[in-house]
Parts: C-alpha cells; structure tokens; sequence
C-alpha cells in the first residue's frame, strides 16, 4: 500500500475530514491532501504522525522470503535442475534482430 492510500484508509476509517486530521497532526489540509494525492511523499515520521493523529498505530513488519526450491542436496540434483534450466532456455525461440543499426551518427568535422 502506498502511503497515499494509507492516509486515506485511515482517515476515512476513522470518519475525519482532511482538515479534521491535519488539526490533530499539526498540519495543513493542503498538505493532507497533498499526501493523499501522491503530490508528495511524506517520511516515515510524518506518515506515523497522521497514522497516529487519526488514532491508529503504524506498524511496519519486514518479512524475509524463503527459498522457493531447497538447496539440491546432491551434485546429481544439482545437475539435474541446471539442465532443466538449460532445457528451458533452449526452448524459448530466438528474438530476431534488426540488423538495422539503431544509433546517432557520429561525423566529425
């Protein structure tokens, strides 16, 4: 979710108006809505001030992703999955190119 959309959600969620949480956040409603409109950006200490201003918490929760295959337990498996990738890419047709060369020329006087 964009932060744009964020202060939004949390705004509406808690029935405020743009000038209502700009009170309560010591700020403008311009720049309420300037935020809300992605005409600018607000840093994480100002988003969690109109998070909190509307009366919610901000919480920000990293998640590493897992591996999506397991390390190959064998240098036969390991081999197996290169050339299934290998297999892969051999299938996939050649793009033609244009043999046409597509850059400025350069001349020099």
């Amino acid at each position: 979710m964009q932060p744009s959309e964020l202060i939004a959600a949390v705004r509406i969620r808690n029935g405020l108006s743009q000038r209502a949480l700009a009170r309560r956040a010591g700020t403008s409603q311009p720049v309420v809505s300037a935020y809300e409109n992605g005409r600018r950006d607000p840093g994480f200490e100002t988003l969690r001030r109109l998070v909190a201003a509307a009366g919610e918490r901000l919480v920000i929760d990293a998640v590493r992703p897992g591996p999506d295959l397991p390390p190959p337990a064998s240098l036969e498996e390991h081999g197996r999955r290169l050339l299934d990738v290998l297999s892969i890419a051999d299938a996939v047709p050649p793009r033609k190119r244009d043999t046409k060369l597509r850059a400025p020329r350069l001349v020099s006087h």
